[in-house]
């Protein structure tokens, strides 16, 4: 019977397109596989192949025409020894009912079941389970010479058996498909996945746990929903710092004996920020909707990278503390935080938020707010570059550091100010102590 070639969805949410351009024309041989047209959506153009062969009986839908609902007949190909007066145009008609058809629909134009749409690559679902994919006239052939498709290799799109393939398998024979142990099942897709972008075995699922779950929901809470965030940036020298921290940790006891320790990078940042959030009180501060809380101490949380996702261990009262006590802290809380043995009071609350990816040579990025924080900063990678001092070019470690803020909270100039006292604290570390 003649088989409707159906307006194609582009996209999961397409309800409509404009077909560009014929590339075939009424009377052409159409073979599985033939790019027949265009169509063009909003955001793409995209080619549509055929999926049947014989001979494009009718054009319904001309080129150029806007607004072509998808599941719509938009053509018709004629099998071996049928002409345009087999075409019926009320199944036609029918074919179009699921696009228009209300979903509380009773049941689908039976049209629609029966009739093959054309497939576009990109959106291709695959077939269920133990059904063979081949064309009717293919399967008509088989039939008629009593060929198992089962047994037939398909060279068509995504393996469906042609005309060309029963050809051969006339010609050449066929064997009997080899035994195979019985296939696992099929995975299951997840909910709200469209499986004609993604099919079922086309990934593996990894489940949310609680973690992944709240991390989503605070993030795009803050970022989509509450906290209006901007950026600050600037770039530190660190040359006064990595030689105090050279000579600070050659003072150690060898590693092992007691009082040993290894101070970081990422200490003194912590450190240099609890001394920038005394002097700017204005940036370690949190917006409700009743007052602005502007805190006494800087409780600052360190973003730590765990199995599943990220977390904030906080060092209470950074500012009361020396360098070897953070560094001390922040080595137990991480240790801890990869083996979720955290108590909640170690990770909930503070005032602000340090994340570090120096260390994977990422040179500036912009974290997103930790509520009820208002700002984070984030850290870049100390790298060798040149410089301009006293108008000679130089070479001087450098390290860019980007403030987000929460602008209800923290205004540019209170964003800024913190960074010129870090900025300070940082490349005269000795400051620190006054």
């Amino acid at each position: 019977m003649p088989i409707p070639v159906l307006m194609p969805a582009l996209s999961p949410t397409m309800e409509e397109g404009t077909l560009a351009r014929w590339l075939k024309k009424e009377g052409d041989t159409v073979s599985s596989g033939d790019v027949i047209a265009e169509i063009e959506t909003d955001k793409a153009t995209m080619e549509v192949e055929s999926i049947d062969e014989g001979v494009l009986g009718k054009i319904i839908v001309g080129e150029g025409t806007e607004g072509v609902k998808v599941n719509a007949p938009i053509a018709v190909i004629l099998e071996d020894g049928e002409s345009a007066s087999d075409i019926d145009e009320g199944a036609l008609n029918g074919a179009a009912a699921p696009a228009a058809a209300a979903p509380a629909a009773a049941e689908p134009a039976p049209a629609a079941a029966s009739a093959p749409a054309p497939v576009v690559a990109p959106a291709a679902a695959p077939a269920a389970e133990g059904r063979v994919k081949a064309s009717p006239l293919a399967k008509r052939m088989a039939k008629a010479e009593g060929i198992d498709l089962s047994a037939v290799t398909g060279t068509g799109p995504h393996g469906r058996v042609v005309k060309r393939d029963i050809e051969k398998a006339m010609k050449e024979g066929v064997s009997a498909p080899a035994a195979t142990p019985a296939a696992a099942p099929a995975p299951m897709p997840v909910a709200g996945i469209d499986e004609r972008l993604y099919p079922a075995d086309s990934y593996e699922a990894i489940k949310n746990d609680g973690m992944r779950k709240t991390i989503a929901k605070r993030l795009h809470q803050s970022f989509n929903q509450e906290v209006p965030h901007f950026p600050l940036n600037v770039d530190i020298e660190l040359t006064e710092l990595l030689a105090l921290r050279a000579k600070i940790n050659a003072a150690s006891p060898a590693k092992g004996e007691p009082g040993a320790y290894k101070l970081s990078v990422n200490d003194f940042i912590l450190k240099a920020s609890a001394c920038a959030l005394m002097a700017v009180p204005e940036a370690n501060a949190t917006y409700t909707d009743e007052a602005i809380l502007r805190h006494k101490h800087a409780d600052i949380g360190v973003a730590v990278a765990i199995d599943g996702g990220l977390i904030t261990p906080i060092v209470w009262k950074a500012e009361q503390k020396g360098l070897k006590q953070i560094s001390a802290e922040v080595k137990d809380m991480a240790k801890r935080a990869r083996e979720k043995k955290l108590m909640p009071e170690e990770y909930q609350g503070g005032t602000f938020s340090v994340s570090n990816l120096g260390m994977f040579g990422i040179k500036s990025f912009a974290s997103i707010v930790n509520q009820p924080h208002g700002a984070i900063m984030s850290v870049g990678a100390g790298e060798e570059r040149v410089v301009v001092r006293d108008g000679e070019m130089v070479i001087r470690n450098l390290m860019t550091v980007t403030l987000s803020c929460d602008h209800r909270v923290v205004d540019g100039a209170a964003g800024a100010a913190f960074l010129q006292k870090f900025k300070l604290f940082c490349e005269d570390p000795a400051s620190m102590l006054l």
